[in-house]
């Protein structure tokens, strides 16, 4: 039987490093963590060979006193704990004094420190945990840990260790999480001698999100900012169209430190619900702050993981900032990456005087205008005007029509604008015009969408038609007037609004209003008794976790049952469903079941909603009356719609400048 003994020490510091030191980014975030603790804002790390050869970490921290840099290297040996109770509320990254003696225990070690209060520095040197030397030396204020030879004295870890480009982008990872959770800490970062990171530290998030993340990458995140009981959320978390393949995107904090969290990572998760796309993650930045003795970081030995004392309030604290962050937005998705925004100048425009007239004008209107001197343009000569002001004549220059308003199917002939002559002429015959109802905007008086106001009649010279007529499609009077100009591939609606065009899908965009609506009325269904009850075969799977939920599927309107032969019959359905989309709707609804095993009733509800919702939406490729791709225009233009319940964009955003960048006008 073998004997109990005690382990050698330097056998108990192996086991103790190879908890704490698993590769080279362990002792880049142990020495990073404690630099930060010392009040450093400044660092500098660099690493060669992955981190394996050289590790150096330099800032400009309290220091260590010269008396006490031996002690440093001991085990349990700390400046951040005096008592147990200290335990209770931890402030610091780090706290328990293993990082130092688990990391020289395993490698070479030098040690460069000077307070802020001694002439002259200490230079420490250690092998395998033991001091070789000690002397004074001339250094500025702060540390700097100098790691060699990592795990040179213990070739079974070393063997198990990656290549150097993979070891060095650990390296990199960790450094990236530190700079996002201290963007007060200026850190930069060298690899092999070349410099891959170096963030301001002027203590803005942003400004680390920029420089960590990238221009593109961040562009795409939006700021968050929310409270709970005894604790605040704020960051950035990306767009909805901006979600990624993976979770590496990913970063959360609290106090100020690292984490990995299932709670945040659910709450996350879950306020993307009907928003992203299937198979795509959020990205994130989140900061919780919440009380010290709140949480509880002592759980793992490389303190990434915690425990909290009520998941439940981080949950709902994650879940509503971050819910409101996104409801809140009214951003369009782009069709390309745009670059930075910057504040329009007239002297951009591309096109000539004459071209702007010609916009703005029939081809009748232009021929007798022609001639007329550069004065009677219609810029200078609505300056001259008292009754009008710029903003209407930029409007009906760049956005409205000049031609009677035929957004869906226009006239092969579109009758020209009446000039001041023709007028009076001009007026009475537009009642007998046999124009198809559907070309008028609804809930707007043909009147005033034919007859021109009387501000026209007093108008001398004719050189821009009047505003009024020129906007009938216009919904209601907005900051930036819109207008649906038709529709293409009977599948995507056509706006014109300002400098841009978009394109809006039409299914997608009417799904979505259909599922906010049913959602909204918490879907208490109204049932309809099918004359004809609806019989349909499913596969076994499927049937049988259709046939294993009969009670939740009767809460959902659907009175069904075993009709045998593995058929099921199906005898009443919510109204919103017809009958022949029946057995395609609960054939969705069991795969829900069969995926997510024990059906929950919310998860199952919203894939019923989904469903029924894309079952009742118009589709993609048959034609619709004007009336109803508007009402599909108005509310996405109003910024109720943005995305379908699976996440797609409902509208797509073309800039006037990418647009002439594509034919070389810009």
């Amino acid at each position: 039987m073998p004997h109990i003994q005690q382990l050698d020490s330097h056998v108990a510091d192996l086991i103790a490093a190879g908890e704490v030191v698993e590769r080279p980014a362990s002792v880049v975030k142990e020495l990073m963590e404690n630099a930060i603790d010392a009040g450093a804002d400044k660092l500098t790390v660099e690493i060669q060979h992955g981190g394996m050869t050289l590790i150096r970490v330099t800032d400009n921290g309290c220091g260590i006193a010269a008396d006490e840099a031996p002690t440093a290297f001991l085990r349990h040996a700390t400046s951040k704990l005096r008592t147990e109770y200290d335990l209770e509320a931890i402030g610091t990254l780090g706290f328990r004094g293993e990082a130092l003696a688990a990391i020289s225990a395993v490698s070479r070690m030098e040690l460069l420190t000077r307070t802020a209060d001694a002439p002259l520095g200490t230079a420490l040197s250690l092998e395998a945990g033991v001091v070789v030397s000690q002397e004074e030396a001339g250094c500025p204020q702060g540390t700097t840990m100098v790691v060699k030879d990592l795990f040179y004295n213990t070739p079974a870890r070393l063997k198990f260790m990656k290549k150097d480009s993979a070891e060095s982008a650990a390296c990199f990872a960790m450094i990236q999480r530190l700079a996002l959770s201290h963007p007060e800490v200026s850190i930069k970062f060298l690899r092999d001698g070349k410099q891959d990171l170096l963030t301001p530290g002027d203590g803005k998030l942003q400004s680390a999100l920029y420089a960590v993340l990238g221009r593109d990458l961040a562009l795409g995140f939006t700021p968050v900012k929310g409270s709970g009981e005894d604790m605040s959320v704020t960051g950035f978390v990306s767009l909805p169209t901006c979600c990624r393949g993976t979770r590496g995107y990913q970063h959360f904090f609290v106090n100020g430190r690292y984490v990995k969290s299932r709670t945040m990572m659910a709450a996350l998760e879950e306020a993307y619900a009907n928003q992203k796309m299937v198979g795509k993650f959020p990205g994130c930045v989140l900061h919780l702050t919440t009380r010290l003795n709140a949480v509880d970081v002592n759980v793992h030995p490389t303190k990434q993981e915690v425990k909290f004392g009520s998941d439940k309030k981080v949950f709902d604290a994650v879940y509503y900032a971050v819910k409101s962050t996104l409801e809140a937005d009214r951003s369009r998705p782009s069709a390309l990456a745009d670059s930075p925004r910057l504040a329009p100048k007239a002297t951009q425009d591309t096109v000539t005087p004459h071209q702007t007239t010609f916009r703005t004008m029939t081809a009748e209107q232009f021929c007798k205008t022609a001639d007329k001197p550069a004065p009677s343009l219609p810029l200078h000569d609505i300056a001259a005007r008292p009754a009008q002001t710029a903003q209407p004549v930029r409007a009906a220059t760049r956005v409205a029509p000049t031609t009677p308003p035929q957004p869906v199917r226009p006239e092969p002939k579109p009758a020209p604008a009446p000039t001041p002559s023709s007028v009076r002429t001009a007026v009475p015959d537009i009642p007998v015009k046999t124009t198809p109802p559907v070309e008028v905007a609804p809930e707007t008086p043909r009147a005033t969408t034919r007859v021109a106001p009387t501000v026209v009649e007093k108008e001398p010279v004719p050189t821009i038609p009047p505003v009024e007529p020129q906007t009938p499609i216009q919904p209601e009077p907005e900051e930036t007037p819109w207008r649906m100009a038709g529709e293409v591939l009977n599948t995507y609606i056509i706006v014109e609004q300002g400098d841009k065009v978009l394109l809006i899908d039409k299914h997608a965009a009417h799904e979505r209003m259909n599922f906010d609506r049913l959602k909204a009325a918490g879907y208490t269904p109204m049932v309809q008794t099918l004359l004809t009850p609806v019989v349909f075969t499913p596969p076994a799977e499927e049937g049988a976790a259709l046939l294993s939920q009969l009670p939740l599927l009767e809460r959902f309107g659907f009175e069904a049952e075993d009709f045998g032969g593995g058929a099921i019959i199906v005898r009443t359905a919510p109204d919103d469903v017809d009958a022949a989309a029946i057995p395609d709707v609960l054939l969705e609804l069991a795969g829900r079941l069969i995926t997510c095993g024990t059906a929950d009733p919310d998860s199952a509800r919203d894939a019923l909603l989904h469903t029924m919702a894309c079952k009742a939406a118009i589709k993609g490729g048959q034609k619709n009356g004007e009336a109803e791709l508007l009402k599909v225009a108005k509310a996405v233009m109003a910024g109720e719609v943005k995305y379908c319940p699976h996440g797609r964009p409902v509208a797509i955003e073309l800039t006037r400048s990418q647009i002439e960048k594509r034919f070389g006008r810009a």
